[in-house]
């Protein structure tokens, strides 16, 4: 039978990285260790049973891309998304756990459900203003935030088509899918909802060096990050965890 709790997807290589991004999760879901387990997918492949045992999944990020050639992807990787794709399979018809794709992941659920991810659309890090989209009024997790606000993002590729049914719940100037859903149980967001502003500038630390950022901009980034207001990411979070919980 499938249990109340939630199982947190890590899919970044970097462990430090990954146990704060579980935290920032639990943190903001309002949920206490026992209501949230976690599982590494870079280094264990999905239990057979794992979609008999959770109410649903929350996917974090990755330093990975889905638009890379197939030809650069670790071995990791690529079975990564194999199990990343069956989650998506699984939440999106709506009568299975329910799942939250985030940032990276939004690229697996989109790429899996026949959209199409690109390189065309990457946004810089730190904080950008994110606008919902008319459908996101009736829409039980997005229809109870302010209409514009605040999110932090960091990304190399972006969703590029939607796939086919899914209604776009958000987008900006820079990435104009940002979020959407399919069916009533798959969310998939561009934006990071987990991370205080603090947690982002210490993943930020992690990720110097990987591209996301000029690592001599650090501290300005860090500041913008440490000055924004986050408010409306952490409550979709809440209302994700709220609706889906079963127990």
């Amino acid at each position: 039978m499938t249990s109340a709790a939630f199982l947190y997807v890590c899919v970044r290589p970097q462990v430090g990285a990954a146990a704060a991004e579980y935290e920032s999760f639990r943190t903001a879901m309002h949920l206490d260790e026992g209501a949230l387990d976690r599982h590494d997918l870079v280094r264990e492949p999905l239990p057979d049973d794992v979609f008999d045992r959770y109410a649903g999944f929350v996917v974090g990020g990755s330093p990975f891309n889905v638009a890379d050639p197939e030809s650069t992807k670790t071995e990791a990787q690529r079975r990564l998304e194999a199990d990343l794709a069956r989650i998506a399979e699984r939440a999106a018809p709506g009568d299975g756990p329910a799942a939250l794709f985030t940032c990276y992941g939004i690229g697996i659920a989109t790429r899996t459900l026949g959209g199409t991810v690109s390189r065309a659309f990457p946004e810089d890090t730190g904080p950008v203003a994110i606008d919902l989209t008319p459908d996101a009024a009736a829409d039980p997790l997005f229809g109870g935030l302010a209409n514009r606000f605040t999110a932090l993002t960091a990304h190399k590729e972006g969703t590029e088509t939607l796939p086919p049914g899914a209604v776009l719940l958000a987008r900006n100037e820079g990435c104009p899918v940002q979020a959407y859903r399919v069916g009533d149980r798959l969310y998939a967001t561009q934006f990071h909802p987990e991370p205080t502003a603090k947690a982002f500038t210490e993943r930020m630390a992690v990720y110097r060096n990987d591209g996301y950022f000029e690592a001599s901009d650090y501290d300005a980034i860090a500041g913008r990050v440490l000055a924004a207001s986050l408010t409306e990411p952490a409550r979709l979070l809440r209302a994700f965890a709220t609706r889906f919980s079963r127990g």
